[in-house]
């Protein structure tokens, strides 16, 4: 199976809104993160960078931490899109798409790090509400006319999984958290040379005994720069203008091609 990118609707906080609303921290514990950067600015020779993410956990109340420690969880999402699977039969040797499904509003990255693995961390009902894990993260496709999410052992969920994953969109490290002292803490985001463009959510979770204790949610913003966002600016807003040329300049370099290697 392959997935292709369809563009963007216009509905993706339904699904975010869903985990936001799944627990609601009462204590007195809070988290204060600071990226490395807020922008990330792509050109020509990107070939992808590392984002620091580093953590304190402040109690106005207990200075020093439960005797049960702290868990932290740091989830990634890219901006959404609609991406489109197919499953591919061979036919008379050909190899000819067969099915395909949409999936929409999806992360187009997504990066899930922990302190330790998350089925250490809580229960897998918590997991699941919360959507820890790339697992556990709500997919939901279009089938007929209908909107929702599937079994995780769905084909074409399994295939979407792992074309991400091999494109390097979709990552997960179960110990990618570190612990400086016992309330601070640092992780690294790996962003590939393949992120697309837009703002990502950076949500960060702190979890103690199975507990969502505080959520602390910021943003970055991933950029071209240079003459890619020049070309990038134009095709978007003169569409017609940037076809008609490209199109020229195709012709004129075959022309040219055909000038300079033609036999006498």
């Amino acid at each position: 199976m392959n997935c292709t990118g369809v563009g963007g609707f216009g509905f993706g906080a339904l699904a975010l809104g869903a985990g936001l609303l799944a627990a609601a921290p009462a204590t007195a514990e809070r988290l204060v993160t600071s990226a490395s950067t807020h922008r990330v600015l792509i050109s020509s020779n990107f070939t992808g960078t590392d984002l620091v993410l580093f953590g304190a956990i402040e109690d106005d109340d207990t200075p020093s931490s439960r005797a049960s420690g702290y868990d932290i969880v740091v989830t990634v999402r890219g901006p959404a899109r609609t991406f489109v699977t197919r499953r591919k039969d061979r036919v008379l040797g050909l190899w000819v798409n067969m099915d395909s499904r949409v999936f929409i509003e999806v992360p187009s990255y997504l990066a899930v790090l922990s302190s330790r693995p998350p089925a250490k961390i809580a229960s897998p009902e918590f997991l699941r509400r919360l959507r820890i894990g790339v697992a556990n993260h709500t997919l939901p496709q279009q089938i007929g006319s209908d909107f929702a999410d599937v079994v995780p052992q769905d084909p074409f969920r399994v295939a979407f999984l792992r074309v991400k994953d091999n494109e390097g969109l979709f990552n997960e490290e179960p110990q990618g958290i570190t612990f400086l002292t016992p309330t601070l803490f640092r992780t690294t985001v790996p962003i590939p040379g393949s992120a697309p463009t837009g703002n990502y959510e950076v949500e960060t979770l702190l979890i103690s005994t199975g507990k969502l204790i505080a959520r602390e949610t910021t943003a970055i913003e991933v950029v071209k720069t240079g003459f890619e966002a020049l070309v990038a600016q134009e095709a978007h807003d003169h569409g017609f203008a940037y076809g008609l040329v490209t199109a020229l300049l195709a012709l004129v370099t075959g022309f040219l091609a055909t000038f300079i290697f033609r036999r006498d």
